[in-house]
């Protein structure tokens, strides 16, 4: 197989120089992203870093308005923005000329699954700006792009340095996810769970090593998701039970190994893909705890999750509720770790349903003990995820 080999990430928030606003684009594209992905945002963020224009860039996947990868890209300058423009206007109108999506969304099965999550996600008065004639979605033409404000979640993410660092951690996720769809065979089924298992297996010990902590977390990250899609049968329960006991021994074999090598800092155990990984994480650890040191994480008072689109901006109105500073790590660190295990997953074009059947199956292994998870497990190097790595489900 071929080790996943991350480029280098951008420079983090604490780096010199003031870079120019972001660049946001919409790109509806009714077809697996992993093409333009490698062939098409890939070159283009290469050549704009090589060149001294880029600063940060990042991509997450949407279904609002229709299928569409979300590209962000930052100009290392305010004079830099519109070559980025003009170079991603380019190399987009390109791709989409020359390697087209076939499959339309205007009717069948993903046009009811998207009005699905329309109504459950937009239930108010904000979702008339979305709605057709007809009442439901409207969906944007298929290989089109178009370019959208680019408004940061501060609610989700901390506040004005949250959201720094989220924009520095989402360009090495981005990174990640791009090599992996460039070298690894995600187009499989049981590689792209298995690879989505062990970057959450990762992620996870490196934010929450306590062992009854972390059971609690994945626990409640699976509870989230089913109360998030009540009576829709997104997420399963029953399902979910009948394939725990095939997975669970290997998965809770690898989840031990990786735990032990992330808590002993022995990193060299895991393959390089993983161990890249590892070291971002723990770094990234590491700023949360800075940051919610110095009091510059700020969340709103209300729990729960944010909406992509609403996120609040620098300048907030007048009855938007406030952001106060959180100074509890024990706090800051699962609710950071949340959105950041997510948007990861939903990079890979991991569905919320496997997401949540991971989660659940993960907290179950490590509250059962599952045999040959003992101190022995840990010891042992963690096997590599590839093309044969992998297998039914979440790891062999």
């Amino acid at each position: 197989m071929s080790e996943l080999i991350t480029t280098p990430a951008a420079p983090g928030p604490d780096s010199a120089g003031e870079p120019g606003p972001w660049l946001a684009l919409h790109v509806f594209y009714a077809a697996s992203p992993r093409p333009m992905l490698v062939d098409c945002v890939r070159p283009l963020v290469a050549r704009l870093s090589e060149e001294g224009l880029l600063a940060g860039y990042f991509f997450i996947n949407y279904w609002l308005e229709g299928p569409h990868v979300r590209l962000r890209l930052r100009p290392s300058s305010p004079a830099a923005a519109e070559e980025v423009r003009r170079r991603a206007e380019q190399a987009l109108s390109g791709f989409l000329r020359t390697r087209p999506a076939l499959y339309e969304v205007d009717s069948g099965f993903l046009k009811d699954f998207y009005n699905s999550l329309f109504d459950i996600e937009f239930p108010g008065e904000d979702r008339t700006r979305f709605m057709g004639e007809d009442g439901r979605m409207r969906l944007r033409p298929n290989n089109s792009f178009r370019e959208e404000p680019y408004a940061p979640e501060y609610a989700k993410y901390g506040g004005p340095a949250g959201v720094e660092l989220a924009e520095w951690h989402f360009r090495h996720s981005s990174d990640l996810v791009v090599d992996a769809f460039r070298t690894m065979n995600l187009h499989l089924r049981t590689v792209l769970l298995g690879t989505s298992a062990q970057l959450m297996m990762v992620m996870a010990s490196c934010f929450l090593p306590e062992e009854e902590r972390l059971g609690d977390y994945l626990d409640g990250y699976y509870r989230f998701w089913h109360r998030a899609f009540p009576d829709t049968g997104f997420i399963g329960s029953e399902e979910y039970e009948r394939g725990y006991a095939e997975l669970a021994p290997p998965l809770g074999r690898r989840f031990a190994a990786v735990r032990a090598a992330v808590a002993a800092r022995e990193l060299k155990r895991l393959p390089s893909f993983l161990r890249g990984w590892a070291e971002h994480c723990l770094e990234l650890r590491s700023r949360v705890e800075e940051l919610t040191a110095r009091g510059e994480l700020c969340f709103p008072v209300w729990e729960g999750p944010a909406r992509e689109d609403t996120g609040q901006e620098r300048t907030e109105p007048a009855d938007a509720p406030p952001l106060v500073p959180l100074t509890d790590v024990s706090a800051v660190l699962p609710r950071l770790l949340s959105p950041y295990m997510h948007m990861t997953n939903n990079r890979l074009h991991v569905t919320i349903r496997d997401e949540a059947y991971l989660s659940f199956v993960l907290g179950r292994v490590l509250r059962e003990g599952v045999p040959g998870t003992g101190p022995d497990a840990g010891a042992r190097d963690v096997p590599g995820a590839g093309a044969g790595g992998p297998g039914r489900g979440a790891g062999a």
